[in-house]
């Protein structure tokens, strides 16, 4: 059992029933704090019976987690949740919290020498960000930076399609002038790192995206992702295996589109997209946004089973989010994906090689 994960997921529920906004961001913060955790909340755990003090977590929410440490489960929230009157949306909200890890199992995973699948070291360069472009926080060459810190080859800069306003997506004119910075960045950087120039664009309702095929064309990455119907309970499965069979298509971004308790996300038969997308060979991503984690451990390891490649992302939108890919690699180790059908573990010019393959 994931002990910060369940902590968390009470803390949160317990915010949502307070009256007082005080309370909630404080019991909110707590939940934070303690998915965020690198270690095991067992670990703070003192003799006596105390916790050891822990950033934004008061005595409240310290009480609530002594209950679940000694008994598994939080008498405190029950009560609430059972006063408030809203039983029924807090276990609808319980449900969409199945299948993500916290940071403490993040870690395990990424130590855990039992699990035979890709590892931290293998991984070479993130193929989702976004920068200051569209909706990030980042400049281009923050990113460049921060992925040389990392040990990186390259990143590919994805920011959002003019088709999602509301992302700040970037006109075609714009993208030409991002891409004439990239050409500038790699020039400089040549040798030690390579700025792939992407997009992330948005799929349409009947499974198309917001951009023409000769606009597609013009990059060297595309990510494509849904971003409307994801609290339908219709199913959508032909509009996923229209978005992989989409010439100019490289990744299928999380894929779900997915969002810890609050929405379930894209609806489909998932072996049979898989199956659409290995033979259009576009790869499906496992996006680590803590948020998103999307797709988990457990679809991943169909993903591989119906034999399609992987990418390992960080969705990140700023450089402090670069992190987020650890989330991903996580998931991946535990569904038990090697690194071969990794595309983020490729040489840079095997990388470029197959993008170029499957724009044509």
């Amino acid at each position: 059992m994931d002990t910060n994960s369940v902590i968390a997921s009470l803390l949160r529920d317990l915010a949502s029933v307070q009256k007082s906004t005080q309370s909630k961001w404080g019991y909110q913060r707590a939940a934070a704090a303690i998915i965020s955790l690198d270690e095991p909340i067992e670990a703070f755990l003192q003799p006596g019976g105390t916790l050891k003090k822990i950033p934004q977590v008061g005595p409240s929410s310290s009480q609530v987690i002594l209950e679940v440490l000694r008994t598994g489960s939080s008498p405190t929230v029950e009560r609430a949740i059972a006063a408030s009157g809203r039983t029924g949306d807090i276990e609808k909200s319980r449900q969409l919290r199945e299948h993500y890890l916290s940071r403490a199992q993040v870690v395990a995973a990424l130590r855990n020498p039992k699990l035979r699948a890709v590892r931290r070291d293998e991984y070479r360069g993130d193929l989702q960000m976004h920068s200051v472009w569209s909706d990030g926080s980042q400049t281009l060459e923050d990113i460049v930076e921060a992925g040389i810190a990392r040990g990186y080859d390259y990143c590919a800069v994805t920011d959002h399609s003019y088709g999602l306003p509301i992302a700040r997506g970037v006109s075609m004119a714009k993208l030409f002038e991002q891409h004439r910075e990239i050409d500038r960045l790699n020039d400089r950087y040549r040798g030690r790192f390579r700025l792939i120039k992407g997009i992330e664009a948005n799929i349409h309702a009947d499974g198309s995206v917001d951009m023409h095929p000769t606009e597609l064309s013009r990059l060297e990455l595309v990510v494509a992702a849904p971003h409307s119907g994801l609290r339908s309970t219709a199913d959508q499965t032909a509009r996923m295996i229209a978005a992989v069979r989409t010439p100019g298509i490289h990744i299928l971004g999380h894929p779900r589109g997915r969002k810890y308790g609050s929405r379930p996300g894209v609806s489909a038969d998932w072996p049979t997209v898989f199956e659409a997308a290995k033979q259009s060979g576009v790869a499906i991503e496992i996006d680590g946004d803590p948020t998103r984690q999307d797709l988990d451990y457990d679809l991943a390891r169909r993903a591989v089973r119906a034999g399609c490649h992987i990418a390992l992302d960080s969705d990140a939108h700023s450089t402090g989010e670069l992190r987020y890919s650890e989330t991903a690699i996580a998931h991946a180790r535990l569904a038990g994906v090697p690194a071969e059908v990794v595309i983020n573990t490729w040489p840079v010019d095997r990388l470029i090689e197959w993008l170029a393959r499957r724009s044509t």
